[in-house]
Formats: C-alpha cells, sequence, structure tokens
C-alpha cells in the first residue's frame, strides 16, 4: 500500500513546490512595472483539439478553462484589465456544428459568473461584454446580463469578453455614434477629435493596452483592437496553442515589458 501512495505524494510535494516558485516569482515582479491592460487573442483551440485527436468543442472547452487560469494569474500580478477576444464577428460563417458549441460554452461559463461569481467575485471584477452581443441567441444574451449585473459593482479589475467583435466594426460604430451626436447636438464642436472617437469605443473607460498576446503561431491581428494597437502596445507571439498557454509562457512576457519599461526610462 505504502508503495502506491509514493506517486501521488510525490505529485503533492511537486505542486506544492511549483505553487511556491510561482508566489515567489509574483512577488519579485510585482515590485516593478506591471502592465495595466492585457489583451488575449485566443488562438489554436481547434488545432490544439486535433491534435489530441479530440473533438472540436473539447478544444474550446479547454480554451475557456485556460482562460480562466491567465484570469487569476494576471489578478495576482497586479493586471487591472484583462481583455479577451472570445469570439469574432466572423466566426459566425463557421460550421453550425461549431458555433452551437461555442454558444452553448459561453452561455455555460457565462451562467456560472452569474449564480457562482467564482473568480470574478473573488478578485473583484467587473464583466464587460465587448462586442454586437445583440447578434448572439437570446438565451445567450439573457445569460451574459446575468453575469453583467451580477458584477457590475465590482471595481477592482475589469476584464473584457470581446463577444462578438471585430475591431472594424468597433471603430465604424464609434464614428457612427460621434456624427449621432454631432447631429443631435449643435451646441457640440463640429469638430471631431481622436478623444471623441475613444469615448465612443467599445472598450472606453479601460485605460491604454500595454500588451497584446496571440497564441498559436499565427502573427496577425484578425481584426482585434487595431485602434488600440496603435500607441505603444507590445505585441507578443507565442508558438503555442492557447489551451497549453499558461504561467510560464507568460512570465517572459512580463520581463520583457518590465524591460522595455525600464530602457525607456533610462
Amino acid at each position: 500500500m505504502a508503495l502506491h501512495l509514493i506517486p501521488s505524494s510525490l505529485a503533492w510535494l511537486r505542486d506544492q513546490a511549483e505553487a511556491k516558485a510561482r508566489d515567489a516569482l509574483i512577488s519579485v515582479l510585482s515590485a516593478g512595472p506591471i502592465p495595466k491592460h492585457v489583451a488575449f487573442i485566443l488562438d489554436g483551440n481547434r488545432r490544439y483539439a486535433r491534435s489530441k485527436h479530440r473533438q472540436i468543442r473539447e478544444g474550446h472547452y479547454e480554451g475557456f478553462c485556460a482562460l480562466r487560469k491567465m484570469l487569476e494569474v494576471c489578478m495576482n500580478l497586479g493586471v487591472r484589465c484583462v481583455s479577451a477576444y472570445v469570439f469574432s464577428i466572423e466566426n459566425f460563417k463557421r460550421s453550425p456544428e461549431e458555433v452551437q458549441a461555442l454558444m452553448d460554452l459561453a452561455e455555460e461559463k457565462l451562467l456560472e459568473f452569474a449564480q457562482q461569481g467564482e473568480i470574478l467575485d473573488k478578485y473583484g471584477i467587473r464583466l464587460v461584454i465587448v462586442g454586437r452581443w445583440e447578434l448572439l441567441p437570446e438565451r445567450v444574451q439573457i445569460a451574459a446580463q446575468k453575469a453583467l449585473d451580477r458584477t457590475a459593482k465590482n471595481k477592482n479589475a475589469v476584464f473584457n469578453m470581446c463577444f462578438p467583435y471585430t475591431s472594424r466594426e468597433e471603430i465604424m460604430n464609434a464614428v457612427q455614434q460621434t456624427i449621432r451626436e454631432r447631429l443631435e447636438d449643435e451646441s457640440l464642436n463640429e469638430k471631431i477629435t481622436v478623444d471623441d472617437l475613444e469615448g465612443h469605443l467599445r472598450t472606453a473607460g479601460s485605460p491604454p493596452l500595454d500588451i497584446l498576446i496571440r497564441t498559436s503561431g499565427v502573427k496577425r491581428l484578425s481584426d482585434y483592437m487595431l485602434w488600440q494597437c496603435c500607441d505603444d502596445t507590445q505585441i507578443q507571439f507565442s508558438d503555442k496553442y492557447w489551451p497549453d498557454f499558461g504561467f510560464w509562457d507568460f512570465i517572459p512576457i512580463v520581463l520583457d515589458y518590465q524591460r522595455k519599461v525600464w530602457a525607456s526610462q533610462a
């Protein structure tokens, strides 16, 4: 019997040692400059599933699990705004079966947020749905509204769930809203400024984007936060599929961010 306990005991010790190493590293990193806003393009769920000989919906499920873990890592590190490209408007063009699976998963996770709060309540995170969520099935909209209501009073951090979203639509909507505002209120200056447009972006209120991370080895932005990336955003690409992306992949990116911040201050 004792021989059977050795592997599990070693695994427990390994997990404990890794957890302490993570806590110590986070403590050290927190002493340096920390990005206020980190965004993720969750790429590679389908290829991850195929590589594991699993169904596509299982890859998306693992992707949501990875997102939860990374959200917690960011909160422990002190990042106060996290944005995730969960579903593009263009994704509606995928097979009905895959879209259905994604909508089912989104409804499930949003209801978890609404009913239990989980990580959002633990860290005081306010959920924001960024995108044309009127395009979502009614059942998903209802679940989303419940999650929004549940977290509305959370003030410590923000989680932008970009769903369904494209940057071009966001910019077009900001232009339309700004022009409409001018037409309805003649007291406003006719000249439209960058600040006017930024105030009507779907991400208005979020801090400037410090880091944008895309996984799976693909090096393009795929119509995500094109406006927000026009300032000093550091764009990072990882070869890992999103479900495999974790703490030890994120830390070198934070270190690179800190190095560049220190270099700019020298």
